[in-house]
């Protein structure tokens, strides 16, 4: 038996312990308030929730009531029993009890469909299961109730606002609170909250889902920005701009406009429908299509910094990881068929070296035809046995994800692991023989024939901002030296050394570093403090000892003391540190 399958390493016992925790969840909330009545409440990705249609706000004193009710279950050790009525007796069975929702839910059901319940002491539940087989099997001192919020019956606005309740299980109490100093550190890390504080970007109510960068943030964005320059210019990409709004004809002959109108911005210019870019790729499919070409040009790749604009609905918004506007690192390649396993690997390897500079480990997932596609079930296989291919060659492995292409190809998505053990979908490869046979591509083969090239869409940040928030969370604030918008502050002990620290911070700039001064009339240990919470890598003391002898005494934001050195031993360090990217 294999020994992982009643633990948590096994997916399927865990979704069946938080499936059956939801389950003690509602039995006590039935057992403290009979009035309340149930909705649904499955296990998801980090626990459960119930739905309730409550007569009065589940306010954070009653979650402690039902928290304590669901220790007691857990105790009780009450059997789960499974059994199954006709429609018509499943009706009676809910009606009986007064719980409308549970109706509504055997009334939808399928004419054929089994409708089964399960029983736990003097509750009953509406559930296709499976459940364990006792409430003992659950841990009650692992069991948190996280919080509640609003949620519309079945996920429709025109429905009642129920409350639901969210809460997480594991199998032993060291294992909860481990997650949830987890989420406590999250919290502090949130990049919405850290972007304010250090002056990075913002938002505002004028401005719904577009980010304000600031004067900071530029700094970050642009040395991330002269990183991707450098590493493409490396693995030999040709940057190309397309502009930003393109006629209608464009996006229908692409599959967008029936695809993904409903994310698109739109316009009329001239009398004619126009829309703003949602995606990159058709703008370097006409820069393909501006000259002939020939197999000896191939693989062409084109690399682009394009800003693209997605109608997003306003609650999916959730600062810079869903955002309407935003720059999409894109690179589209055009490349013959029997090219296409070398230049996955290839690009597989360039996502390799710019995770790792990031120190950003990563799984890949292999996502395949969706039900809405273009293209042929054959074409389709080719893609997805190319793409899977090409990730084995290099002895990587994949996990399979059905169904989840885009609708234009199969993809290889990269799903990075930040420093909370978080995981981040940035990366992606998708393979299209849809698109360029859409527009008449073609390139002349060696036998002096035309022929349709193959398209790879590819991006390594995926969105710029969305990384961007990633990478803030990853770090808490504190970049690397090479990343960091302000990379050292020169600051005097009195007003006696203000100006050799201007001398220094001076030096400093004009070797290319990002520094600044704190020349206020403060205690130098508030200026500390202020420099530390601004997360900025070295801090540079100086006094009338420093001044006479020419050197900086260096602290770092995490409040190493390194002592003093000169300013040109300190610039070899900082030198060093910066060109190698140091972690």
């Amino acid at each position: 038996m294999d020994e992982n399958k009643y633990t948590f390493e096994n997916p399927e016992f865990k979704n069946t312990y938080r499936h059956t925790t939801s389950h003690i969840l509602a039995q006590a909330v039935k057992r403290l308030y009979p009035e309340i009545k149930l909705a649904i409440g499955p296990a998801i990705e980090n626990g459960f929730y119930y739905d309730f249609d409550a007569p009065f706000a589940i306010t954070p004193d009653i979650l402690e009531k039902i928290e304590a009710e669901m220790r007691k279950i857990c105790k009780e050790k009450l059997k789960l029993e499974r059994f199954e009525l006709p429609r018509e007796e499943a009706i009676k069975f809910m009606e009986e009890r007064e719980e409308p929702y549970k109706v509504e839910l055997i009334n939808d059901l399928p004419e054929d469909a089994v409708i089964s319940f399960y029983k736990q002491g003097d509750f009953t539940d509406l559930c296709a299961g499976p459940h364990l087989d006792s409430t003992g099997r659950v841990k009650g001192n692992a069991i948190k109730l996280t919080s509640c919020t609003g949620a519309y019956w079945r996920g429709d606005s025109n429905n009642k606002q129920l409350q639901r309740v969210y809460g997480t299980c594991f199998q032993k109490k060291d294992e909860l609170d481990a997650y949830l100093a987890r989420i406590e550190e999250a919290k502090k890390r949130d990049h919405r909250k850290l972007g304010k504080e250090l002056g990075l970007f913002a938002f505002r109510d004028e401005a719904p889902g577009f980010p304000f960068f600031l004067p900071k943030g530029m700094v970050l964005r642009n040395t991330l920005l002269d990183y991707w320059h450098e590493v493409h210019k490396k693995w030999d990409y040709l940057e190309i701009s397309t502009p930003q709004i393109m006629k209608r004809t464009l996006w229908e002959t692409s599959g967008h406009w029936d695809h993904y109108k409903e994310n698109m911005y739109t316009t009329v210019i001239d009398d004619e429908d126009f829309a703003i870019k949602p995606m990159n790729c058709p703008g370097s499919i006409l820069v393909y299509d501006l000259e002939p070409h020939s197999y000896k040009e191939l693989p062409l790749r084109y690399g682009e910094l394009g800003r693209v604009h997605r109608h997003e609905l306003s609650g999916a918004l959730h600062g810079m990881f869903r955002v309407r506007c935003f720059t999409q690192d894109d690179a589209h390649i055009l490349l013959s068929k029997d090219q296409i396993t070398d230049e996955v690997v290839r690009i597989a390897k360039l996502f390799d070296e710019v995770y790792s500079v990031f120190g950003l480990p990563y799984t890949i997932e292999l996502s395949t035809m969706p039900e809405d596609h273009i293209g042929t079930r054959e074409d389709w296989e080719k893609a997805e046995n190319a793409l899977a291919d090409a990730i084995t060659s290099i002895g990587k492995e994949y996990i399979l994800n059905p169904g989840d292409g885009a609708f234009y190809g199969p993809k290889l998505d990269f799903h990075i692991e930040d420093s909370l053990g978080r995981t981040w979908q940035c990366g992606t490869i998708q393979l299209d023989y849809q698109l360029p046979g859409r527009f008449n591509l073609e390139y002349i083969g060696a036998d002096s024939e035309k022929h349709t090239p193959v398209m790879i869409h590819r991006v390594v940040f995926g969105s710029v901002e969305r990384f961007i928030g990633v990478i803030t969370e990853h770090f808490a604030g504190a970049f690397p030296t090479w990343l960091a918008p302000v990379q050292v502050k020169v600051m005097p002990i009195t007003d006696r050394a203000a100006d050799y620290a201007k001398s220094v911070a001076a030096e400093l700039d004009k070797k290319g570093f990002r520094v600044e001064t704190d020349l206020r009339n403060e205690k130098i240990g508030y200026k500390i403090r202020e420099a530390q919470l601004q997360k900025i890598p070295y801090m540079l003391i100086v006094g009338d000892k420093e001044a006479e002898a020419g050197t900086v005494s260096v602290r770092t934001r995490g409040g190493v003391d390194l002592g003093a050195m000169s300013a040109s031993d300190f610039v070899a360090k900082l030198a060093e540190e910066v060109e190698t990217k140091a972690k």
